[in-house]
């Protein structure tokens, strides 16, 4: 995980959370020398991915405060298991709770979801990969929660790698124009990909080539059509309206890579809890 995209995350959540008064109940409770030593539990099965919140969080508000990982990320949990222990002062193990337990089952459940995704395809050759349908602020740690699931990332911006969608080519005129005229911005080391909607565009873009050709919102049996008419001369990607039921059907078509945009979206969040022991 990138460790200054998840302090900046912490930071901007911590002082949600705290506001200019601070956590009231915890401050009137908690006396200076109270210490506690809690639990982090999973309360459903899944896949762990950002353990490195808890120490991190912690750490913003008080570097006593020591968290020893049972489960690191990648590790599949039944519920009940115990993925860390948190030892210290009360004050902060009580404060920083929500910010941490939030961000972990956040990342927990994309890697859960991403898991059961790469599982059902296995032995296809296709591979899963995320889009930029990401909670705002959150995309390094959410891509970083794919991969943990054994997923791939697909772009992380708008600045580092060229994708002509369907309103590009609208405002160009066509794929030929708007192929061209990325192909000219961009320069030969930046990648590009060209979303089509159906094999009559498939075959309009072929004659200006491209790295990637996005299939979107396509049947498998249409799937597999396209992918013998590209035969290798540009990566497939098939995309939009990939359920958990449809997904083999769709990595069997030869698809190279299937992108999915609920698994950072709408991936359910792991439920985890802090137990104090």
């Amino acid at each position: 995980m990138n460790p200054e995209a998840l302090r900046r995350v912490l930071a901007a959540a911590l002082a949600e959370d705290l506001g200019d008064a601070g956590d009231l109940t915890t401050e009137a409770i908690a006396r200076p020398d109270d210490r506690l030593e809690a639990v982090v539990v999973a309360r459903a099965g899944g896949r762990v991915a950002g353990t490195d919140v808890i120490a991190a969080t912690y750490g913003m508000l008080d570097d006593r405060v020591a968290v020893d990982v049972h489960h690191p990320d990648g590790c599949d949990v039944e519920a009940g298991a115990s993925i860390a222990t948190v030892v210290g002062p009360a004050a902060p193990i009580l404060t920083g709770e929500r910010v941490a337990l939030n961000l972990l089952g956040r990342l927990s459940g994309i890697a859960t979801a991403t898991a059961a995704l790469v599982a059902s395809i296995a032995g296809t050759g296709a591979r899963i990969t995320d889009t930029r349908k990401t909670t705002p602020g959150l995309r390094a740690l959410e891509k970083y929660a794919v991969r943990v699931g054994g997923g791939s990332n697909h772009r992380f911006g708008l600045h580092d790698a060229a994708m002509v969608k369907d309103n590009h080519i609208a405002l160009a005129g066509g794929i030929g124009p708007a192929v061209g005229a990325v192909r000219l911005r961009v320069g030969h080391t930046v990648k590009v990909v060209v979303e089509v909607d159906d094999l009559d565009q498939l075959a309009e873009l072929l004659e200006v080539g491209a790295d990637v050709v996005l299939l979107d919102n396509m049947a498998p049996m249409t799937l597999a059509e396209a992918v013998a008419i590209v035969d290798g001369r540009m990566v497939t990607e098939a995309s939009g309206g990939v359920t958990p039921s449809t997904v083999r059907a769709v990595a069997e078509s030869g698809v190279d890579y299937i992108s999915v945009g609920w698994i950072t979206h709408s991936a359910p969040t792991l439920d985890v809890a802090l137990e104090v022991r």
